[in-house]
């Protein structure tokens, strides 16, 4: 984790998209392998969650296969993207603009 804090890849909390854009990934016979969806289909309180900051799917495919962590059996680790609230704040502006321009 200081490697991904230190060159600014782990970010913060936010809302995640549903499971079903999730991709899992596996440390296989030396190397990465991919299922996707989620790990399970569980109610099961998840172990944690990092939000790193990537320039895509491969890149954060990238990131968390070189973690010595995950290598070393702290897994399975699912990626999922962040739910983009751009559109929604936009949205909740607007009508606050109009709001007090009815005034």
């Amino acid at each position: 984790n200081d490697h991904l804090r230190a060159n600014g890849h782990l970010v913060a909390e936010v809302p995640l998209q549903p499971p079903e854009t999730a991709l899992t990934l596996y440390w296989k016979n030396g190397k990465v392998a991919t299922t996707d969806g989620p790990y399970a289909e569980t109610k099961e309180q998840l172990g944690g969650i990092q939000i790193l900051e990537a320039r895509d799917l491969n890149h954060a495919v990238q990131l968390i296969s070189q973690q010595p962590g995950f290598k070393y059996g702290l897994g399975p680790i699912e990626i999922r993207p962040v739910v983009d609230l751009s559109e929604i704040i936009k949205e909740s502006e607007q009508r606050r603009r109009r709001k007090d321009t009815s005034r």
